[in-house]
């Protein structure tokens, strides 16, 4: 499973009702298709940032101005690619601000630079094939 996390602005609360309302849920996270696992989560009750490095948290905080303590977790299903996907609701997301967070480098994405195909440390955001092939050789392709 790879993982996307997303620091939007405004509140929690908003961000709930935008999701109820483009997204099915099933209990307590929404899953378009059964390939994305979406929930959100929060450092009191959570496990937001329990097992980060101290210096990607840093990261985050300065990029949203404030130490976060709630977070949209995207977990995205080995069964596809899930660029697509994880694209399409992370604009949802992000479309008033806030920064995004995937597996693969310790850079927090802006919209601008997800949408653009911005280039950070040789990876664009969610570029799990870069990242593979640039970790463990070959063309990249497992996921």
């Amino acid at each position: 499973m790879r993982s996307v996390f997303v620091f939007p602005a405004g509140e929690r609360d908003e961000t709930v009702a935008l999701l109820d309302g483009c997204l099915p849920r099933q209990g307590d996270q929404w899953c378009p298709d059964g390939n994305l696992y979406i929930e959100i989560d929060d450092e009191q009750t959570g496990r937001l940032f329990s097992d980060w490095e101290p210096e990607h948290v840093v990261i985050v905080e300065a990029a949203v101005g404030y130490h976060p303590t709630w977070v949209v977790s995207i977990d995205i299903s080995g069964r596809i690619d899930g660029t697509a996907e994880v694209r399409q609701v992370v604009a949802l997301l992000l479309r008033r601000g806030g920064v995004a967070v995937d597996d693969y480098s310790a850079h927090a994405w802006m919209l601008q630079e997800i949408e653009s195909g911005a280039v950070v440390d040789g990876l664009r955001f969610f570029d799990y094939l870069s990242y593979h092939k640039r970790k463990y050789g070959g063309p990249g392709d497992t996921v």
